[in-house]
């Protein structure tokens, strides 16, 4: 089941976040094919002020899990965690 991690960093946290990214990519990367997209939201200039995290894992728990071991999550970085079942109706790759 896919999941969408809707991820708002808590204000003037642009530091804490580029401090954590290392560690935050390589748990990202140790998720395999439970993660199907991710990257940062931006401001219009392209600062980073949150994340976009696609999953596809058995269920809620299991998204839920992956979100709060994130680092991001650990260090505090952000203010909110949205968390929404997602259908993939447009340009996926796997129904192509």
């Amino acid at each position: 089941m896919l999941f969408a991690l809707i991820c708002t960093d808590k204000p003037n946290s642009l530091d804490l976040r580029l401090a954590t990214r290392p560690v935050h990519v390589k748990y990202l990367e140790s998720l395999g094919s439970a993660l199907k997209s991710a990257g940062p939201f931006t401001t219009d200039d392209g600062s980073p002020n949150g994340s976009l995290v696609i999953l596809d894992v058995a269920d809620r728990a299991a998204a839920e899990s992956i979100a709060a071991n994130d680092p991001y999550a650990k260090a505090g970085l952000f203010a909110s965690v949205d968390i929404r079942a997602w259908k993939w109706t447009m340009k996926n790759p796997e129904t192509a």
